[in-house]
C-alpha cells in the first residue's frame, strides 16, 4: 500500500486556480477558429486543413494540469520531475521556467540522490518502473502520479500475463520510457518475463524461432539481449506468449504482429496450442487511435503537403507522420519555429527522430496549396497556430486577418 498522505493521482483540487495560466501557456486562437471553421481555412491561395482529432489527449492534459496544480500546492517546495512530463520541448521549457527540476534516467533508473523526505517528486504520463517507484516510495517524499490511465491499463494486462505465466511480448521501443515501465510490471511475480519487438521485422524474429527455424538460441540472444527481461531464455520463454504494446506505435502494426504471433504458434503446434499458450488484446490508447484514424480521413482528400507537429522523441507523432508519408509528401517539425518564411526552408526530422534536416522548396509557390495538418497528443493549440500562421505567410497572407 501507498501512504495517501504522500502519494496523490488525483490532483490537489486546484484545476480552477491554474485554468488561467494554463489557457496563456497553451491555447490558440487559430486552432479555436479551424474547429469553428469545419476544420479548413483558406485565405489567397493557400488551404489549411485539420485533422478532427489532434494535439493535447486528456491523459497530457491530465499530466501537465497536474504539474501546474503540484506547483501552486507546493510554491516553497523542491519539485522534480522524473524525466519529462510530456514529449514535447515547448511545455517541458514552460515546466522548467516554473522552478521543477528535472531528473535524468540511466541504466539502473533515475537519479533520487538529491531528493530529500521534504521534497516533491512528480511522475511523467508514461509512468515509471516499478523500481523507481519503490525507491522513491522509501526517501518518504510526496509522489505526484500523472501516469496516463491508457498506460496503467496496459500495466494491468502485463501483470495479468505474468500472474498466469505467459511471457509479454510488448510492441513498442525497448528504450522508451512507457515501455521501460511497462515492461517492470512482470516483476510482480516471480519468473515474470518479457521481450520488446519495435516492429513487424522483429517480431518475425520471434516467429521463426517459435516454429524452430531462423535464429540459433545464441544469436537470437545476442541480438536482442537489450529488449528481454533478466534470465529470458527463448525455450522457456516463448512457450506462452501474450501480446501488449507502447500506447503510442502505430495501431496497425501492433494489432499484425499479435496475428502473426499466434499465427506461427498454430503453425508450429496446432490450434488448441494456440487458445491455450496465446493471448493479444488491442491495448493501443482511444486518443492515439482517434488521431490514426482522424489523419487517414483527411488523406482521402486531396492534399499536397502534410506537416505533423510535435517533439521528435514523440512515439504517437512519429507514428502520425509514417501514416502521411505513405501517401503524400510530409514534414515532421517540432514546432512552428522550423518554419523559416524568409528564407523558404523547414527544418524537419530526417531518417531518424535523432536527425533534423533542411528542406528548400518545400512548399509550392507557383499554384494554389492544400496543406493538411495534425499534431501528435503532446502538442499544445499554441504550437499548431503558430505553425498555421506561418504558412500563411509563407504565401504573403497576414494570419492577423483571419482571426
Amino acid at each position: 500500500m501507498t501512504d495517501q498522505s504522500t502519494y496523490f493521482r488525483k490532483g490537489f483540487g486546484l484545476k480552477a486556480e491554474v485554468e488561467e495560466t494554463l489557457s496563456a501557456d497553451y491555447n490558440g486562437q487559430l486552432v479555436d477558429l479551424l474547429r469553428a471553421s469545419d476544420y479548413t481555412l483558406s485565405a489567397g491561395p493557400v488551404t489549411v486543413r485539420l485533422a478532427r482529432e489532434f494535439g493535447f489527449c486528456y491523459g497530457v492534459e491530465r499530466a501537465v494540469d497536474y504539474a501546474y496544480q503540484t506547483r501552486a500546492k507546493f510554491p516553497d517546495r523542491r519539485i522534480f520531475l522524473a524525466g519529462e512530463i510530456i514529449h514535447n520541448p515547448h511545455v517541458n521549457a514552460k515546466l522548467r521556467q516554473m522552478g521543477i527540476i528535472f531528473l535524468q534516467s540511466g541504466e539502473e533508473g533515475f537519479d533520487f540522490s538529491g531528493v530529500q523526505p521534504e521534497d516533491v517528486v512528480i511522475l511523467p504520463a508514461f509512468g515509471v518502473t516499478i523500481g523507481d517507484f519503490e525507491r522513491l516510495r522509501a526517501l518518504g517524499c510526496v509522489m505526484v502520479d500523472t501516469t496516463c490511465g491508457s498506460v496503467l491499463n496496459v500495466w494491468k494486462r502485463v501483470e495479468n500475463y505474468a500472474k498466469d505465466g505467459y511471457t509479454s511480448l510488448i510492441h513498442g521501443k525497448y528504450y522508451h520510457e512507457e515501455t521501460r515501465a511497462t515492461a517492470s510490471q512482470v516483476a510482480r511475480y516471480a519468473g515474470g518475463s518479457y521481450i520488446v519487438v519495435r516492429n513487424m521485422e522483429q517480431a518475425r524474429d520471434v516467429c521463426d524461432y517459435i516454429e524452430g527455424q531462423g535464429l540459433a538460441r545464441e544469436a537470437f540472444m545476442a541480438r536482442y539481449e537489450k529488449q528481454v527481461s533478466p534470465g529470458f531464455d527463448p525455450d522457456v520463454h516463448l512457450v506462452k506468449v501474450g501480446v501488449a504494446n507502447q500506447t503510442t506505435m502505430l495501431a496497425r502494426e501492433s494489432l499484425a504482429i499479435g496475428e502473426e504471433v499466434g499465427a506461427a504458434m498454430e503453425r508450429a503446434h496446432g490450434a488448441e496450442y494456440r487458445a491455450t499458450h496465446f493471448r493479444t488484446f488491442d491495448t493501443i490508447c482511444s486518443a492515439t487511435q482517434d488521431r490514426q484514424d482522424a489523419v487517414n480521413a483527411l488523406l482521402e482528400e486531396p492534399i499536397d503537403v502534410m506537416l505533423v507537429i510535435g517533439g521528435y522523441n514523440s512515439s504517437n507523432t512519429i507514428s502520425l507522420a509514417a501514416i502521411c508519408a505513405e501517401k503524400v509528401p510530409t514534414f515532421h517539425i517540432a514546432d512552428s519555429n522550423a518554419i523559416d518564411v524568409e528564407t523558404g526552408t523547414i527544418r524537419h526530422a530526417g531518417a531518424t527522430a535523432h536527425d533534423e534536416v533542411e528542406t528548400q522548396g518545400w512548399l509550392p509557390m507557383d499554384r494554389p496549396v492544400r496543406i493538411g495538418l495534425t499534431a501528435g497528443a503532446s502538442t499544445p493549440n499554441n504550437k499548431i497556430g503558430e505553425a498555421v500562421a506561418r504558412v500563411f505567410r509563407m504565401r504573403g497572407v497576414d494570419p492577423a486577418g483571419l482571426v
